[in-house]
């Protein structure tokens, strides 16, 4: 494990995403001497890109988690721990779904109910439901500050509330609005799997589950995984920022194309 910020000592966890939406998904999470990515959705080249925009070098990642076998979270991790060796964690599910065949990889596969180690962090997946294999979402804590996880999610459930009730940090899935979904021009079918209790969270579901977690110690809400057709950052931002009774400029913003600056834990 490297030390890969020479300024350690101004932040815990500080954690950025180098792209969110159904073009590709990556974020990465980052202690003082351990890196690690939740999700590939992008190929080697295009991975090192958006690292390098973060001031980081493949070399820096420890280890990519991967949530479930889609392809906008899968798609470049097949090639990207061929090329640079990075190892995968991910469930039994999501590994027989998204990497079938692909013997010669290094896979780890977790139990959706078991924390592990990877470094600095200790790694809490949670089950979630979704129109996957055997998805999951996951916290990192490094024992004093904990960022949690959570994408690609229908509805939510008490557990995906106790699992992230008391973190610092909090990546939420608002992928839609339900009006723009259902005058939108999505065919019928996609439209009632987006909004499926399998499907993706709509604002209002959004900023519910909000309001039902412990946010005592939330310091950074960023939204994610936003439909490019079917949401807008101002209504994701007004949404989250009525519950959280705060300016919502407040409220971060994952893009698709850009991504998120680092924000610090402290």
């Amino acid at each position: 494990m490297k030390i890969v910020d020479t300024k350690k000592e101004l932040f815990l966890i500080r954690f950025a995403a180098l792209g969110s939406g159904s073009r590709g998904n990556a974020m990465a999470v980052q202690s003082a001497q351990t890196t690690v990515l939740i999700d590939c959705g992008f190929g080697p080249r295009e991975l090192t890109r958006r690292l390098g925009r973060l001031g980081l070098a493949i070399d820096d990642v420890d280890a990519i988690l991967i949530t479930h076998e889609h392809s906008d979270h899968i798609g470049g991790a097949a090639a990207c721990t061929r090329r640079f060796g990075v190892p995968l964690f991910m469930t039994h599910g999501t590994h027989v779904a998204g990497l079938a065949g692909a013997e010669d990889l290094k896979v780890t596969r977790i139990d959706s109910h078991t924390s592990f180690a990877i470094g600095d962090f200790e790694v809490q997946p949670f089950p979630v439901p979704h129109d996957a294999r055997e998805p999951a979402q996951f916290t990192l804590s490094d024992g004093k500050c904990r960022f949690g996880m959570l994408t690609d999610i229908g509805t939510s459930t008490p557990h995906v509330v106790e699992m992230l009730s008391m973190c610092d940090a909090l990546v939420l899935e608002c992928n839609h609005d339900a009006e723009m979904l259902a005058r939108g021009n999505y065919p019928h079918a996609l439209k009632q799997r987006i909004s499926g209790r399998f499907g993706h969270l709509e604002n209002s579901a959004s900023a519910q589950l909000l309001a039902q977690l412990d946010t005592a110690r939330l310091q950074h809400v960023v939204a994610a995984h936003l439909s490019e057709q079917n949401n807008s950052a101002d209504l994701v931002r007004h949404a989250l920022a009525s519950v959280m009774k705060c300016d919502p400029s407040w409220i971060g913003v994952a893009d698709q194309d850009e991504g998120s600056d680092w924000r610090m834990i402290d």
